[in-house]
């Protein structure tokens, strides 16, 4: 069966190219607006299946993965920052606590669809202003939730982690790869 990845993260590209999955990537356009209230879970299970299902009507004869990450702090949820300043005041809220990265995946086809999410906690270094600034001058933290990146230069700012990195990257690859053979889809 022929697999689209309904999303255009070079870094959800490359994990499922690590795990030697042959798919197509065709993101979704979906809609992304959250309904009022809900926990990070329950918001990454909902986004991946919104997007997994914007490309699935399109392609309803392959197998589409649908995924999507946020970083929780104290109750909030943070997605990609809008500009400098909201990826400042992120960074300056998960300097030295720990946030929970939760990542959602979605896998549909045309006789099931299977949802679920992984939650790995990241535990920051206490940062200066001057070193949050610096971050952000790379330009790396714009198109991240929470505004960092742990594969990249952000890889600095992180003291510890609990549970699976790959889920902070992007996607639970093992998890996803053992759901996908578990279907017989791959």
């Amino acid at each position: 069966m022929k697999i689209i990845l309904a999303s255009g993260s070079p870094r959800r590209k490359e994990l499922l190219n690590n795990i030697g999955i042959k798919f197509d990537v065709i993101p979704s356009n979906a809609d992304e607006t959250l309904p009022a209230s809900l926990t990070p879970a329950q918001a990454v299970e909902y986004l991946s299946k919104t997007k997994a299902h914007d490309v699935f009507v399109r392609h309803p004869d392959c197998a589409v993965i649908g995924s999507d990450t946020v970083v929780a702090c104290d109750g909030k949820i943070l997605g990609k920052p809008k500009d400098e300043t909201d990826a400042f005041n992120m960074l300056k809220m998960l300097s030295g606590k720990t946030h929970s990265v939760f990542t959602g995946v979605t896998i549909m086809t045309e006789d099931e669809t299977v949802s679920f999410y992984e939650e790995t906690k990241v535990t920051f270094y206490e940062l200066t202003d001057d070193e949050i600034n610096s971050y952000i001058k790379t330009g790396e933290p714009m198109d991240k939730a929470g505004a960092y990146g742990i594969q990249g230069k952000g890889c600095v700012l992180v003291k510890k982690i609990d549970g699976d990195y790959f889920n902070v990257v992007g996607l639970p690859a093992a998890r996803t790869y053992r759901e996908l053979k578990y279907k017989n889809i791959i």
